[in-house]
């Protein structure tokens, strides 16, 4: 008897050639959309109307079964309201994580199991598998490094790993897009969603005026010496790094350094060197390939999706729950609210949030 599969079905191409692949290796396939936000404004995009549609239409070309849950609550309360609640911190969150985390396969698992389900798939650009020499099972890096997303999917455990079938692992993006034109696909032609699903335009801070019912209070720039250099507009609109849009001239280029909540003050430098840090703090830890982290460990280490792994040497913090990583050359920006995800080779070890950075020697 073939199993049963319940495929996370967004209304892109992606997801969709997963449903495609999955029924073509003889499990019985049954499609899910997750009802996650409602906003007249949001015509397309991930969480639209749209996409509900497109995944039911993909699901009718292939002829499987199409179901919608709704998980609009559980999303505001695990997603949106932690996303303000970082930005008003002073943080930089990243929202797909919390996602992913607390719905696309905390909730997701669940329910499929309540259902009579064996497995669940989506169409990550990832690859997972049972290491019977370490007696765990494994997340690993995508085939084609350019579209790897295993970096957003650091939190997955042991138990959903086991049901989890990621069959886009061994694909790039041209050749997901070869195979949903061949076999018909009305998506496969449709653009990648790139935008936070409630923030459909970008603005992060009018989100958070409607999201709080309230203006956000201006605060003041200050230099790495503590001197007042004039206000800024509060501290959600600013991240670390940051050059473009700060709103203050100072007659030569400028960076967010630091942000400091309790004080409503965003630290400029005028030299981009002291963005970089050799060391930073974690917390929130996910552990994949060990148990958890006892003694210090030499991995690869990203502090954004997009960040290139670096050589770094992960040990116990110092304070319980969290982890001390010291990266052999020094990395640009990294930001509190961000993931740090490590790597041995292909394998994902694990990662966390990033809590604070240790000043450099001057």
């Amino acid at each position: 008897m073939a199993q049963k599969i319940m495929v996370g079905m967004s209304g892109g191409v992606d997801s969709s050639v997963a449903a495609y692949l999955l029924k073509k290796q003889g499990y019985e396939v049954t499609g899910v959309t997750f009802k996650l936000w409602d906003d007249p404004a949001l015509e397309s995009g991930c969480c639209s109307a749209d996409d509900v549609r497109d995944a039911a239409y993909v699901c009718q070309q292939l002829g499987i079964p199409h179901y919608v849950l709704n998980y609009k609550d559980l999303f505001r309360q695990e997603v949106v309201g932690p996303f303000a609640e970082e930005y008003l911190r002073g943080r930089t969150p990243n929202p797909c994580i919390n996602c992913n985390r607390y719905i696309k396969f905390g909730a997701f698992s669940h329910k499929l199991r309540e259902l009579g389900f064996d497995l669940m798939a989506t169409g990550h650009y990832a690859r997972c598998g049972y290491n019977e020499a370490a007696g765990r099972w494994e997340l690993k890096r995508a085939i084609h490094p350019e579209k790897d997303q295993s970096y957003v999917l650091y939190n997955l455990t042991q138990e959903q790993l086991a049901m989890l079938r990621l069959p886009l692992g061994e694909y790039s993006k041209p050749e997901i897009r070869a195979i949903a034109e061949e076999s018909g696909l009305v998506v496969a032609q449709k653009p990648d969603s790139q935008d936070i699903c409630f923030v459909p335009d970008g603005d992060y801070n009018a989100f958070l005026r409607r999201w709080t019912g309230r203006e956000l209070p201006a605060g003041q720039f200050v230099a790495e010496d503590g001197t007042a250099l004039g206000p800024n507009k509060g501290i959600a609109h600013y991240t670390i790094g940051q050059r473009k849009g700060l709103g203050i001239s100072l007659g030569c280029h400028a960076f967010v350094r630091r942000i400091n909540a309790a004080e409503n003050t965003v630290e400029l430098t005028t030299e981009e060197s002291r963005l970089f840090r050799r060391t930073i703090f974690a917390d929130d830890l996910n552990w994949i390939a060990i148990a958890d982290l006892h003694e210090p460990l030499e991995v690869e280490a990203k502090i954004r999706y997009a960040h290139r792994a670096a050589a770094a040497v992960i040990s116990p913090g110092p304070t319980p729950g969290t982890i001390r990583v010291d990266f052999m050359e020094a990395q640009r920006a990294p930001a509190p609210g961000q993931a740090v995800v490590f790597y041995r080779g292909e394998s994902v070890i694990g990662g966390g949030t990033i809590m604070d950075m240790e000043e450099p020697i001057c």
